[in-house]
């Protein structure tokens, strides 16, 4: 191993305001907070969000402009948690391709994110 995994950064206009929207979901501690760049900061990784003026947010699934990434969030009821992120500021993705076992939201600079119930490493699920 070179070094591990820290975790991704998600380019997005307001990294405060997306910094704060998952910390509502995931928990955390934003431990770095400055202009162009926030970082939740969890026990074994962190969620870094970079201030970038010319983000354009996924139209997922249009492919006209790509998801670029997406996060999956455990859940152990997923109308419960559906319940929370909305209230956290998610909507809910017009598409749903599986629902009993993942919810699509979108985060408040539109990048998709899931909760599931998905566990198995037995295959994949359906693309989402």
């Amino acid at each position: 191993m070179v070094a591990p995994f820290w975790g991704p950064t998600l380019d997005c206009p307001d990294p405060l305001e997306l910094g704060e929207f998952y910390q509502r979901v995931a928990g955390g501690e934003l431990a770095v907070v400055h202009e162009a760049f926030v970082e939740l900061r969890f026990e074994t990784y962190s969620l870094g969000f970079q201030r970038d003026l010319n983000h354009r947010a996924p139209t997922w699934p249009d492919p006209r402009v790509p998801q670029q990434c997406h996060l999956d969030f455990m859940a152990a009821d997923l109308d419960a948690g559906q319940a929370r992120v909305i209230e956290a500021g998610a909507i809910p993705s017009a598409l749903q391709p599986e629902p009993s076992v993942f919810r699509v939201f979108l985060d408040p600079a539109g990048h998709p994110f899931c909760l599931t119930t998905w566990r198995t490493p037995s295959g994949p699920p359906k693309s989402r």
